[in-house]
């Protein structure tokens, strides 16, 4: 029998989840995942804890104290509890791209991804995400050509996945300062046929705060940055982007909301960059480029 806990959170708290470590890593510690289940209200997400027992007091506390509303508890018959998880996660559609769990078949006209629903952050269920698969489709379709890619704050690798289907000839580095996600990257590129390695067509990966990694410095300069993050860390880390952006380079941020898009594209136009584009809607990308 499974149990399930549900707390009400802001899309910071879902996020963070992420990186949460209060639960001690032993058979009997929950699945924590994150979703947005109403598009029109963005920063209205739940986190749902899956127990294979009865959760303790102190396990209900803390799962309270990741969110912000009353928290809900249920025993629920499916034994498979990440199979229930997957099963609230739709497929996503962006640009030519098909994000699904391995609950939900490929579409045969998509350049297709499976991440799993335990790992499910960045899986395009997030306006972000699938911003960005929108954004980088577009560059493709506008005839944009990159041979040497750094999608910093992976999580799941699946931007870093997208941009070498798009660019199969490039070399590709994805990073992050977590590296349980840099595991889960590893996984899922292995799930989707994706090469790891040093050569064109392959994806190398690092544990890195921001792009302090001996490997993203032995990458550098990039053609292309991808960064899905959020927008403090954006402006700090502009100066060392565009330390580490070719002439002619691009840049794709996400992460934050429309009112701090004024502020993020500041931070780079300081350095010298143009916004090509910053998107629409509540959750917008922002394509910055450094004149050849």
């Amino acid at each position: 029998m499974t149990w399930r806990a549900t707390v009400p959170c802001s899309r910071v708290q879902g996020e963070a989840i992420a990186e949460a470590d209060l639960f001690s890593l032993d058979d009997g510690a929950p699945v924590l995942v994150a979703d947005e289940p109403d598009p029109a209200a963005p920063d209205a997400w739940i986190i749902h804890a899956y127990f294979d027992h009865s959760p303790t007091s102190e396990e209900i506390a803390m799962v309270s104290g990741l969110g912000t509303g009353p928290l809900k508890i249920e025993q629920v018959d499916e034994r498979d509890w990440v199979t229930m998880s997957q099963a609230g996660l739709q497929p996503i559609r962006a640009g030519r791209f098909h994000v699904h769990t391995p609950t939900y078949p490929s579409d045969p006209e998509c350049i297709n991804f499976e991440i799993d629903a335990g790992l499910a952050f960045g899986t395009g269920q997030h306006a972000t995400t699938a911003g960005c698969l929108d954004a980088l489709d577009g560059l493709q379709r506008e005839g944009a050509r990159f041979r040497n890619i750094a999608d910093i704050g992976t999580g799941t690798g699946l931007l870093a996945f997208a941009a070498l289907a798009l660019w199969p000839e490039a070399r590709c580095i994805a990073s992050d300062i977590d590296p349980i996600a840099v595991d889960v990257a590893r996984e899922n590129a292995a799930i989707n046929s994706v090469r790891l390695g040093h050569k064109q067509g392959e994806l190398l990966l690092a544990t890195a705060d921001g792009i302090d990694s001996p490997l993203l410095s032995a990458r550098a300069p990039f053609d292309l940055i991808i960064a899905n993050i959020l927008a403090g860390p954006l402006i700090d880390l502009a100066p060392n982007f565009a330390n580490v952006l070719l002439p002619g380079g691009t840049i794709v941020l996400a992460g934050l909301l429309t009112n701090q898009v004024g502020a993020v594209s500041r931070a780079y136009e300081r350095e010298e960059l143009e916004i090509a584009a910053q998107g629409i809607g509540e959750w917008p990308v922002l394509v910055c480029t450094r004149p050849s």
